[in-house]
This record gives C-alpha cells, sequence and structure tokens, in this order.
C-alpha cells in the first residue's frame, strides 16, 4: 500500500476544473481579493407546482464553466474583478421561516465586508432572508422584483413565507417595485390598487418597456431579484411556474443596464431554475444572465464593490 499523496499534489501535476462559478482558480476566486460572492442556495421546500428549484444553483453553477470570462459587449471580463463561490447553504427544514432567518444569518457578514452578493435559489422565498440582511444595513433599500406573478398573497397553502408571499413581505421591509408581471389574484391585484405599489406588469410593456419611469420608482441602493419565469418560456422553461409570454432576452438586458448605471445594486439574486424542467440550455441561460449581471454591476462603479 503506498504512502497516501501530499495535498495539492494531483492539482499541482494536472489541470483541474474547479466546482465554482466560472471555474476559476487562484486569487481571482478567493474571498479576500474578490469583490463578488456567489451564495448558493438549494431549498424548494414551498414549490406549489413544480419542484426542483433546489437543483438550480448547482446546475447554474455546473453550466457558468462553459462560459467565455470576456463579455464582448462590454469588453473586458468581469471576473478579473474576482468572484467567490460560498458553499451552498443547508435548507432548514423546520418551516421557510427558519430558512429565511438562516440566509438572513449568513447574508448579514457578506453585507458588512460590502461584497457584490449573488443570491442563486432555489425558490423565491430565499428571497426575504437575503433583503433582511440588507435592509439591516441599508434603510432606503428598494427591491426590483422581477417575476411573472405578483407574489403579494398575504398567505398561500398555509403559510406566510411562500413563494406566493415573497413582495407582500418584502413591502413589510422596504419599497418593492414588480416588473414583468402577467399572473396575479383579484387578492393582489386589489392590494396593489390600495398601496398604490409600482407594478409594471407585461401587458403594458408589449412595445417597450417603460424604464424611465422604472428607475424614477427606486430608491439610490437597489437590491435586483429575478425570478427567471419573468422571461418568455420560449427562452426559459426550466422554472417552478411557468406563465406564457414574458420578457425577451435583450429587453432583459436594456433594463438591466440601464437600472445599474442609474441606481447603486447592492446585491441581486436569480431564483427558481428548475434544470429537470426544461433544456439544458435553460441552465446556461440562467448562468449568461448572472454573469452579464455581474458585468453591469461591476462596470458601472455604482456598486458597493466597485
Amino acid at each position: 500500500m503506498g504512502s497516501p499523496e501530499k495535498p495539492g499534489l494531483f492539482q499541482s501535476k494536472f489541470p483541474i476544473l474547479p466546482f465554482n462559478f466560472l471555474g476559476m482558480e487562484g486569487k481571482s476566486s478567493s474571498y479576500q481579493k474578490s469583490a463578488v460572492t456567489i451564495l448558493p442556495i438549494p431549498y424548494d421546500a414551498t414549490a406549489s407546482f413544480n419542484s426542483g428549484a433546489r437543483w438550480g444553483p448547482e446546475a447554474i453553477i455546473s453550466v457558468s464553466r462553459e462560459l467565455e470570462e470576456y463579455d464582448i459587449e462590454l469588453k473586458w471580463a468581469p471576473s478579473s474583478k474576482g468572484i467567490y463561490t460560498q458553499h451552498a447553504i443547508e435548507p432548514h427544514m423546520d418551516g421557510p421561516e427558519k430558512m429565511i432567518d438562516r440566509v438572513a444569518n449568513v447574508v448579514v457578514p457578506l453585507v458588512d465586508d460590502e461584497k457584490l452578493v449573488v443570491t442563486l435559489g432555489g425558490d423565491h422565498s430565499v428571497t426575504i432572508g437575503a433583503v433582511k440582511a440588507f435592509t439591516s444595513k441599508y434603510k432606503d433599500l428598494s427591491v426590483l422584483y422581477l417575476d411573472a406573478h405578483g407574489d403579494l398573497r398575504h398567505t398561500y397553502m398555509g403559510t406566510t413565507w411562500g413563494h406566493a408571499s415573497v413582495a407582500r413581505r418584502l413591502l413589510e421591509m422596504c419599497t418593492v417595485v414588480l416588473v414583468g408581471v402577467r399572473s396575479m389574484s383579484a387578492e393582489e391585484s386589489g392590494f396593489i390598487d390600495t398601496n398604490k405599489i409600482p407594478c409594471y406588469s407585461y401587458m403594458e410593456m408589449q412595445k417597450e418597456l417603460p424604464i424611465d419611469s422604472i428607475i424614477d420608482s427606486l430608491s439610490p441602493n437597489v437590491y435586483i431579484s429575478i425570478d427567471l419565469d419573468v422571461l418568455d418560456p420560449s427562452i426559459m422553461a426550466a422554472v417552478g411556474n411557468p406563465v406564457p409570454g414574458g420578457i425577451g432576452w435583450y429587453e432583459m438586458l436594456r433594463l438591466l443596464a440601464r437600472v445599474t448605471s442609474a441606481r447603486r445594486i447592492v446585491g441581486f439574486d436569480v431564483m427558481e431554475l428548475a434544470p429537470n424542467e426544461g433544456p439544458k440550455s435553460c441552465a446556461f441561460t440562467a448562468a449568461s444572465l448572472v454573469y452579464k449581471l455581474i458585468g453591469y454591476c461591476l462596470t458601472t462603479g455604482h456598486t458597493v464593490s466597485s
């Protein structure tokens, strides 16, 4: 029986592909040297239709290693600012409220370190914990909430903390601007009207996104939350609750580019990829969106990490 191989010997002799976002190596993937930290949260306990979003973060990280680090639109490699991938958070199975508290506790020190925190879900309930952490530091925070659904139910399927109540819970902490909505209940519609919540439904945007109005509704410090079902199912079928219609790829990029140039982005999330519900291209689209938004944030100089 041979002696154990020395730690790091294999890595020093052969090429490896680390399991982190973009497959990054060396100082560019260390926490201390990175402007960005990726936080995977494989949790989908509040799913009500298609489950499987728990596999979303792993799928995004896996396919991200096939992305080119150089961005031809931005004409540089955002990865050069450093991207660190955290270990995935273990789900708390004693109810979604406990999981939300766990997420908040993990995110708080990342906020204190002024990283651009990128959370990968998981069902949309995870966003409540992330935003809770950010509101502890940014009292004027607003959330740009991109989703096919209103998510404004007070309670759904016996819980006030599920994916259908996320925007309602966020409104208890900060301003929320809804964009891309094309499905909601009568209760939610009435709640929007009564409380004068900025809501840009997709029916109002079939010609052009009202980007100026959306930006005017946001405070100086912004958290962006993206439920992938906001996209057209023709490019994003792998979601828990698909809805016909939706925002196209370049419409999404135009919106994000404008918002990141006009407001300070403190963090963002990309949620609800259920990779088994669609072709593998959906995971690649999600990973591309994550990296593109990282690039926009780091290019403008409006992020916490700049």
